[in-house]
């Protein structure tokens, strides 16, 4: 009950409650709603509680709730090297690991 009293007092900002009196649709595939509603039903939240939190979120803290990141292009070129086999490096211990990271 913690989690959801905290996620309640988030929604509360700016002089108490926010009036629901808006609409938001938004296409998505069907099975992926299916299996975040069941998710999120196990947590004690609906889709639309969800979609509450994380819109009174930004507009709070003008940024998203998550960090949104896009790998750069060497990030990019060593996951294609680790999906490939290629220049994977194995140290027995954390003193190996650092002796080759030249650390």
């Amino acid at each position: 009950m913690d989690f959801v009293a905290h996620l309640s007092n988030d929604l509360e900002w700016k002089g108490g409650n926010m009036a629901a009196n808006a609409f938001v649709r938004a296409r998505i595939d069907e099975g992926l709603k299916d299996e975040a509603a069941a998710v999120l039903a196990d947590m004690g939240l609906t889709i639309s509680d969800v979609v509450r939190i994380v819109l009174t979120k930004v507009a709070k803290n003008k940024a998203l709730p998550f960090e949104m990141l896009v790998p750069n292009k060497i990030t990019v070129e060593t996951l294609e090297k680790s999906e490939r086999g290629e220049e994977i490096y194995h140290a027995k211990d954390a003193s190996d690991l650092f002796e080759q990271l030249g650390i």
